[in-house]
């Protein structure tokens, strides 16, 4: 039986291999690429965010200025993203706006977002900036439940517990959802707390002595009056000697999504609408509202 020798890598050996170093090669100068971008789709992709910040079409020298271009330069993206259906010209006017993909891609986009999640991973920075406890209440089957909570940083502070139903009409976050419920639902459930009787009627003072539920008429000015502010205070409301202020964020579909809630002992909490309080809690929802594509109500 002949010897078969081995001289090496055969032709097929050799071309597996340099086969193997050009697509190396090419996915090495593919990272570089995903690293470097690609620049003229940076370039176009100004058009699509001034006319996405103009929330309205524009003609071609506006819109060019708005991203700081000059129209020649605009004009061949204009016409790509026209047959993409990111951008759309208006056949009477001319002026060009964002398209059906644009749009669609944005719903998809909002779709795909998580609202607690997102306010989740703001909330630890919030206690440190305002100094006091901070939570998440979302509208639960029982009214509104505490989700999330970050302790504040003070030595003395107050705490609120995961999975919390708070009071509808004596705490900050009860009322600032009611105001954004239905009509309906809310004297609903105040008709259902008053034939269970004091066992479920709001608890406040040294020796937690139940209190009676506001009149609809009562309670229906205060929501107006949270409407108008767009927020909610309670000092003293549940406990005495504690203060709570809760703002709201709202969805795409101008719904209320959730409560960012800020508590602390009295004597310390700033529970003025224009305080230190007030401004940390709106900052944060302005900011959470505009990464979800929120809108307020009306």
């Amino acid at each position: 039986m002949p010897d078969i020798a081995d001289d090496g890598p055969d032709a097929n050996d050799r071309e597996d291999s340099e086969g193997r170093d050009v697509q190396e090669g090419r996915e090495d100068r593919d990272d570089r690429e995903d690293r470097r971008g690609i620049q003229s789709i940076e370039v176009g992709g100004r058009l699509l965010k001034a006319a996405a910040a103009r929330g309205q079409p524009l003609p071609l020298k506006a819109l060019s200025q708005a991203a700081e271009m000059s129209p020649a330069k605009a004009h061949p993206y204009l016409v790509s993203f026209c047959k993409l259906g990111l951008m759309r010209q208006d056949p009477a006017t001319g002026y060009y706006g964002l398209g059906p993909l644009a749009m669609e891609m944005g719903l998809i986009g909002m779709r795909q977002i998580d609202p607690i999640r997102l306010a989740t991973a703001r909330l630890e920075a919030l206690a440190e900036e305002i100094g006091h406890t901070v939570a998440i209440a979302v509208w639960g089957s029982q009214g509104a439940t505490i989700v999330r909570t970050a302790a504040s940083p003070a030595a003395v502070h107050v705490t609120m517990r995961h999975g919390t139903v708070v009071s509808l009409s004596d705490t900050a976050s009860g009322p600032l959802f009611a105001a954004y419920r239905p009509e309906s639902e809310i004297k609903a459930m105040l008709a259902e707390a008053r034939r269970k009787g004091p066992a479920d009627l709001a608890r406040v003072g040294p020796h937690d002595s139940p209190r009676e539920l506001p009149t609809w008429a009562a309670f229906s000015a205060t929501l107006d009056d949270i409407r108008g502010r767009v927020m909610h205070r309670s000092v003293g409301g549940i406990v005495e000697g504690v203060s709570a202020l809760a703002v709201p964020v709202f969805d795409s579909d101008a719904q209320m999504a959730l409560a960012l809630t800020a508590i602390g002992p009295s004597g310390a909490f700033d529970a003025a609408w224009d305080g230190a309080v007030s401004r940390g809690l709106t900052g944060t929802a302005t900011a959470l509202m505009r990464e979800i594509g929120g809108r307020f109500p009306g």
